[in-house]
């Protein structure tokens, strides 16, 4: 019986995006790394924690908001083609994936 192969040496996955895609996506993260630095500004400037606290949850919100518009996306099709194709593991390793989003 073959051995299973570890996740670091299974071959890369890849997932094609279309441009609107990669937009959306770019600018979700572009948004998210403005947060931060204006997070980083505000711990500068010694800004009131409670301001800070409350710019630390936005970021993430938007951080866990882009990861749910990137799962819905996997559902639809990696997920989804791999359940069609009959592989095994897929669910397993959805559920991994689902669990990290916590």
């Amino acid at each position: 019986m073959p051995e299973k192969e570890c996740a670091c040496c299974a071959k890369k996955k890849h997932t094609p995006r279309d441009e609107k895609q990669k937009k959306d996506l770019t600018a979700r993260i572009a948004k998210i790394q403005g947060q931060l630095k204006g997070i980083a500004s505000m711990i500068e400037e010694d800004r009131y924690c409670g301001d800070v606290l409350i710019q630390v949850a936005a970021a993430e919100k938007a951080l866990q908001s882009l990861g749910y518009v990137i799962l819905h996306s996997h559902l639809e099709s990696c997920v989804k083609d791999d359940v069609l194709a009959g592989k095994d593991g897929v669910m397993e390793e959805t559920m991994e994936l689902i669990k990290k989003l916590k």
